[in-house]
């Protein structure tokens, strides 16, 4: 609807009969109630852009919406609970009138503060009215020690009460928190454990009668508000907790998760990661997507990395967006086109990784880098047994074996490391699995040959190193005897485990 058609005043709001039967009887969790039904029964996408969820986390969510409830998402880092919260207002109206200029945005029907009251009383059917976007209409609040019941709730304010010559009970010298100014619309903490008890306990009143009190005056304020939380269980544990009695309160505690599968995964990540670099023509493979994604999975499950903080889904995205960095500036510097990624761009793109992991003893033991070098080993190898599980590859082994070796320089252009490539018996013949045609770009098979070659690697078939190259794994075994420093480590490492079996009763076997 346009906004010139929109009543501008109170005798014109009450002339239109749609929006005079809503604004008198329907609340905040009836709109998002009355909404969301038209949404099912047409079909509509709930939640646009939530990809992952739409089995497990979205139903219980429409299920708390159509209840009326309060809710809170728990879940690690990295799983989309902020976007989920903000995602809660296409559930809105798109447009909501309330009386102009007022702070806690009126309901010219039910009018709440005093200076609305008043200005109704006096103005009649020309209080002017104003209306508000369904996104204005979301209030968010980072949960931290700091925050206070007056962020909140609101205080009195001793310069209004001077400038307008009002006592310091009086109503209009109120200064309104977040909660009063998100009145009418969705309220969202983030973090709720970190916020402090006494705080949490000033939201008692909110979520029970539905109401405020500022500063021990009776002042009592029928908000109409939904309220949502998010909270992280590392959090809850360890840092903050959220009081029995706040959680008394909230309606439904809604669990989120990482993506299930890869598909999922990869999904996420290209929805999320910047892509599109301007005028220059980047292909993606799907191969090395998935290994890309295949990296946060591994790191979920490996042992040498903290379970309790999560690997979160902007790893994924972050390295992806390296990755893409790191092929570009090789195609700015040979001149190849299209952009194309291999599976070195993942290991350029290590910083992106490191920084989003928690180690446990024995990672930090080995060092980050070794870990994610390791992790992302692991991701090739299942990536390439989903495109050659089974695959003969006795020849290009053979052709390493009789002392074959190659190095992708990355300052080298795709041309000339594909003629090199080439040497290599039945290698190109199996690159057909991957999509790759005769014909085809040279960065394109270069970057498919690197995969398969890397996969080799990750099964111990072939080694490779930053020195040589790809080699048979004899040779490279060779050249990578374990630095003393390294002997050192492991030593130590296995004395903390001997340590620890001890102290446990047990012992090494």
């Amino acid at each position: 609807m346009p906004a010139v058609s929109l009543p501008q005043t109170l005798g014109e709001l009450r002339s239109n009969p749609k929006f005079a039967a809503q604004l008198q009887t329907r609340s905040v969790k009836d709109e998002m109630r009355s909404n969301l039904i038209a949404r099912l029964k047409s079909r509509e996408t709930v939640f646009p852009g939530i990809v992952g969820y739409e089995d497990t986390v979205i139903p219980q969510i429409v299920n708390a919406v159509l209840s009326k409830q309060n809710f809170i998402l728990l879940g690690l880092r990295g799983q989309a609970k902020s976007r989920i919260l903000r995602a809660l207002t296409a559930l809105l109206d798109e447009q909501m009138p309330y009386v102009a200029g007022c702070e806690i945005r009126d309901n010219p029907y039910r009018p709440l503060c005093r200076r609305c009251r008043d200005l109704i009383a006096e103005r009649g059917d020309a209080t002017p009215i104003a209306w508000l976007a369904r996104d204005d209409r979301y209030v968010e609040k980072l949960a931290t020690p700091d925050v206070t019941v007056a962020d909140l709730i609101g205080d009195l304010d001793p310069i209004k009460a001077a400038r307008g010559g009002q006592d310091l009970s009086s109503e209009l010298t109120m200064h309104y928190g977040l909660l009063p100014r998100a009145n009418r619309g969705l309220f969202a903490i983030n973090e709720l454990p970190d916020l402090a008890g006494k705080i949490q306990v000033a939201l008692f009143n909110i979520m029970q009668e539905g109401d405020i009190q500022i500063k021990g005056y009776p002042v009592r304020m029928a908000l109409d508000v939904a309220l949502v939380f998010s909270a992280n269980p590392e959090d809850y544990t360890a840092r903050g907790k959220i009081i029995t009695p706040l959680k008394d309160r909230i309606g439904s505690e809604i669990r989120t998760h990482y993506p299930e599968t890869l598909e999922e995964g990869v999904a996420i990540t290209a929805q999320e990661a910047w892509a599109a670099r301007g005028d220059q023509a980047i292909e993606v493979p799907k191969y090395l997507r998935e290994v890309v994604e295949q990296v946060a999975f591994s790191a979920r499950e490996d042992k040498k990395v903290d379970k309790r903080s999560g690997v979160s889904q902007r790893l994924p995205i972050s390295t992806l967006e390296l990755v893409l960095s790191n092929a570009e500036r090789r195609s700015l510097a040979t001149g190849d086109t299209p952009v194309l990624p291999r599976v070195s761009d993942v290991y350029a793109a290590m910083p992106g990784i490191t920084g989003k992991l928690e180690l446990e003893y024995e990672g930090e033991m080995r060092g980050a880098d070794t870990v994610v070098r390791d992790l992302i080993r692991t991701a090739v190898g299942k990536v390439y047994d989903r495109y050659f599980d089974g695959v003969e590859t006795g020849q290009i082994e053979q052709w390493f074996n009789l002392g074959g070796t190659v190095k992708m320089d990355e300052d080298q252009p795709a041309a000339a490391t594909l003629k090199e490539l080439k040497g290599i018996q039945g290698l190109l013949d199996k690159l057909p699995a991957l999509g790759v045609k005769s014909g085809d770009p040279a960065p394109r098979v270069v970057a498919a040959a690197e995969f398969m070659l890397e996969g080799l690697v990750a099964h111990r078939k072939l080694s490779r190193n930053e020195q040589h190259g790809f080699a048979a794994e004899k040779a490279g075994r060779l050249r990578e005897q374990p630095s003393p420093e390294r002997k050192e480590m492991e030593m130590e490492y296995e004395d903390w485990q001997r340590a620890r079996k001890s102290r446990r009763g047990g012992g090494l076997n």
